[in-house]
């Protein structure tokens, strides 16, 4: 039983399981949020394109009428056919750029951008015909067939709906001039694209949340799984090296935060920085702790924030090296040193008139 419960995978997983999972390009992906963000960036490029694309078609519209009667030999046709080609490019080419990144910003949106070529290694498992064919009659694939079927019906039913209240419009549109037309198709344009995208919206939800749910589910770890993920990373020495690394920049931030509390700064002019504090308690015998030091760019950091909060900086190289090579952060000084940091102390004291007992 214990052996059982151990298999089971009822855990979430690790941070590490993810960021490995990342960067095999195994992400949550909504196709439906891709989906909805490529058609609200196309209709709004589309509205911001149409007076550009609208000229474009109304010379070209011209260009044709000017044709009408003529006798059209090899050369013409062929100029008709450049034309023809260059009109439409100049009028689909920028609003097709936008789609496509759209498209992009769609994926990138929902997990970030990642680049890896690990799906496309080879596997047997993708040629083998029987694991193709589970993956091809799967339950997965049905329920995802279906979801496809009942969205194309709704999205055609609310959009039939819509255009058949403007199909009894066309009888009169002959009416009306060349401009009134495009100025009535833009109008009812927008309004079926924005009706689309409101249902889009709500399938792009849908599907997110059911995206996600997935795909943590599928990535759950049994304890079993857990315990060796910990004993791998535990004899991994790069992720230990990781760790540490994660660990003393932590560690650092922490120090350079403790630096405006300083009373002084001793330095070593252009190695070492030591940043002391002292609180004098009635009754104990306190010494100056060290809040932080550093050596090269670190000291120079500290000598900045030093400098930010007007907190005194003193040359003495010799207390410099000896505070930052024998006293750890936190600690006390010790008792060899006591006098010259005492002597720093008073010659603060004597400098800016301030009291430290």
């Amino acid at each position: 039983m214990a052996e059982e419960s151990s298999s089971e995978k009822t855990e979430e997983a690790s941070a590490k399981k993810l960021e490995d999972e990342q960067k095999g390009g195994n992400v949550p992906q909504s196709i439906d949020t891709a989906g909805f963000v490529s058609l609200a960036i196309a209709v709004l490029a589309f509205v911001m394109l149409f007076g550009f694309i609208s000229t474009i078609l109304m010379n070209f519209f011209r260009y044709c009428t000017a044709h009408y009667g003529v006798q059209l030999g090899q050369n013409t046709i062929a100029e008709i056919a450049l034309t023809t080609i260059a009109q439409m490019s100049k009028s689909v080419v920028p609003l097709a750029l936008m789609v496509t990144m759209a498209g992009v910003l769609g994926y990138v949106m929902q997990f970030g951008f990642i680049f890896t070529t690990k799906p496309l290694e080879p596997k047997l498992s993708k040629i083998s015909p029987i694991k193709g064919l589970g993956r091809l009659f799967s339950m997965k694939k049905l329920l995802d067939g279906f979801k496809t079927t009942f969205k194309v019906l709704i999205a055609l039913s609310v959009a039939s709906w819509f255009l058949w209240k403007y199909i009894k419009e066309l009888a009169t549109l002959h009416l009306f001039n060349m401009g009134d037309q495009i100025d009535w198709l833009l109008d009812k344009m927008l309004v079926v694209a924005l009706v689309m995208l409101i249902v889009f919206f709500f399938f792009a939800v849908v599907d997110f949340a059911i995206a996600r749910y997935f795909y943590f589910k599928n990535l759950r770890m049994s304890k079993q799984e857990q315990k060796d993920e910990w004993k791998n990373i535990d004899g991994n020495p790069e992720i230990k090296a990781r760790i540490r690394r994660i660990q003393m920049e932590m560690s650092r931030k922490r120090m350079l935060q403790d630096v405006p509390k300083a009373d002084v700064v001793v330095t070593n002019p252009t190695h070492f920085a030591v940043a002391l504090k002292y609180t004098h308690k009635i009754g104990t015998n306190s010494a100056p702790i060290v809040l932080a030091k550093g050596a090269d760019l670190i000291a120079v950091k500290i000598k900045e924030i030093a400098r930010e909060h007007d907190i005194p900086i003193v040359e003495n190289p010799p207390l410099a090296r000896e505070l930052y090579k024998k006293v750890d952060l936190g600690e006390m000084i010790p008792d060899e040193l006591f006098v010259a940091v005492a002597e720093l102390f008073l010659y603060v004291a004597r400098t800016t008139g301030k009291r430290f007992i």
